[in-house]
């Protein structure tokens, strides 16, 4: 199908797509796509520029030439009433039963994700509009076995994630091109639903992820900027939350704060995707291993650092700081194992307030209660807004490697989530429960970057024995044939494990570290 001589849609239009796909939403995405696409592609090239002196031996820092933002006397626009209490915020896919769920769920705000919980087919990232079309106009509706899902009366406030820079929309072509996928997510539910949400006393709310320069920041200001002049909404109109997961962000908050200022209500800290990016980035300094996924909490000095200057410098600048997630999910009929993930979840949440978070994450309705109780009873305000630190995190605080232990049972464990993530994602699941977490793009990201830094660098386990290629393609083997015995031959042979875990292996033995797994792994998917 084509709209006009140069925009095409090389997929098949379903039931409804025309409402969400009108000739008017595709020249909107496509003229902030033509005018910003030069510059989104120099900043593309820019991220491997900086790369490229990382992998010289140079470490990322605090800019010099930025240091006068840094440094300055100036805040944020404001934050509108609906988002001054974020004290629990729950996160899911645009499946319609999700964001019914999500909303319902007692939460504050649901983040809608077309992110890092989604893969990006093309039934879901436009079903996915449609869906979050009907969430605004509170007609969305759902059946299944017999059940009813509608909306409750009291909601969460919608916030909307669109894809992060690096990926594409390939089902969409701009001038023979693919289209940038985070303008075509943004710009579809922006033009369908920003003045229908400014009528119910709301906004368009966003969720920016996986920056990685405060250019970025600029670029995406800017498209906002545009959007609401075509539409005829005021600027300041649209609030944006970005999320602090690259470490080349953690270095540039004020910055990233200045540049969307008009915009930007609060950061968050997206503490899988940042543990990813920190052993991506720093993947050719061979000194700065990362032990077993799982030992690399939150407590860990890095870490700690970094939710700590978030929190100093969103509220130094009158915006909100925002807690990341907590991936466990709660078992069926096992109360002692889900007094354990509570007892977990419970620590992880007061260490988040207590540093200074105006909020925090969860991937469960069931965890919204447990996390929620922290927060009321150590942040009794919507917020602490009014709190001012002074931590003094440097540089190295943030460099600072984490002590712990690699063990066979952290590789095994990071193969088998590799494997069973990456299987869910080819068939168009991003957001899965594996072992009691709720697995998404990102903590994949982690397992599969890990056991390449290890095998990169020649780790030695626990057990002292050499991590070494045949090791890994030896675990590979055997995890595949645990899933297959798990789900029986039938299902396991009806599946895509062994397309999963050739990618998995392929990515883990590499001679480079790959930047995304989403990237390989997105020709897969319809």
């Amino acid at each position: 199908m084509s709209a006009s001589a140069s925009i095409e849609i090389k997929a098949p239009m379903h039931t409804g797509y025309s409402k969400i796909l009108t000739p008017e939403a595709l020249d909107f995405v496509a003229t902030l796509i033509r005018k910003y696409r030069d510059r989104h592609a120099e900043l593309m090239a820019y991220r491997q520029q900086r790369q490229l002196s990382i992998d010289k031996g140079a470490l990322p820092g605090f800019l010099p030439e930025t240091e006068s933002v840094r440094n300055g006397d100036w805040k944020i626009a404001g934050i509108p009433k609906d988002l001054l209490d974020r004290r629990v915020e729950i996160t899911g896919p645009v499946d319609r039963k999700m964001i019914i769920n999500a909303l319902n769920a007692g939460a504050k705000c649901f983040m809608s994700d077309f992110e890092d919980s989604a893969a990006p087919t093309w039934e879901l990232m436009i079903q996915g509009q449609i869906n979050l079309s009907d969430a605004v106009r509170r007609t969305i509706s759902f059946e299944q076995n017999g059940k009813q899902y509608a909306l409750n009366k009291d909601i969460a406030t919608l916030i909307v994630r669109p894809r992060g820079w690096h990926l594409v929309e390939k089902h969409l072509l701009i001038d023979g091109k693919p289209a940038i996928g985070g303008i075509v997510d943004f710009g579809l539910y922006f033009l369908h639903n920003a003045k229908e949400l400014l009528a119910r006393g709301t906004g368009p709310y966003f969720y920016l992820p996986k920056m990685q320069s405060h250019l970025e920041a600029r670029l995406w200001n800017d498209i906002f900027n545009d959007a609401q002049d075509a539409l005829g909404v005021p600027r300041k109109t649209i609030k944006a939350t970005v999320l602090i997961e690259t470490l080349w962000a953690a270095f540039e908050m004020d910055e990233i704060l200045f540049e969307l200022k008009d915009h930007i209500v609060a950061l968050n800290c997206g503490r899988w995707d940042y543990i990813f990016s920190c052993i991506k980035t720093l993947n050719a300094h061979g000194d700065w291993m990362v032990p077993d996924r799982l030992q690399v909490t939150m407590d860990k000095h890095f870490l700690d650092s970094y939710s700590k200057l978030l929190c100093e410098t969103c509220h130094k600048r009158g915006a909100m700081a925002m807690g990341g997630m907590a991936a466990f999910i709660p078992i069926k009929n096992d109360d002692k194992k889900n007094a354990e993930v509570f007892a977990k979840v419970k620590a992880d949440k007061l260490r988040e307030v207590r540093n200074g978070h105006d909020g925090t994450w969860v991937a469960h309705p069931g965890l919204v209660p447990v996390a929620m109780e922290v927060f009321n009873e150590h942040m009794p305000t919507p917020n602490q807004l009014d709190k001012q630190f002074n931590y003094g995190i440097k540089a190295d605080d943030l460099l600072k490697k984490p002590e712990g232990q690699i063990t066979e049972g952290g590789l095994r464990n990071n193969i088998n989530v590799g494997i069973g993530y990456v299987e869910a994602w080819i068939n168009g699941n991003g957001c899965v429960p594996l072992h009691n977490l709720m697995e998404d793009a990102a903590t994949a990201e982690i397992s599969r970057t890990q056991v390449w830094q290890w095998l990169k660098y020649g780790a030695t386990l626990a057990d002292g024995r050499k991590l070494t290629r045949e090791l890994v393609m030896q675990i590979v083997d055997e995890e595949l044939l645990a899933y297959k015995k798990e789900i029986g031959e039938d299902k396991f042979y009806g599946r895509r494990f062994a397309e999963a875990a050739g990618i998995v292996a392929r990515m883990s033995t590499a001679d480079r570290c790959a930047d995304f797994l989403t990237l390989p792994a997105y020709e897969y998917l319809d």
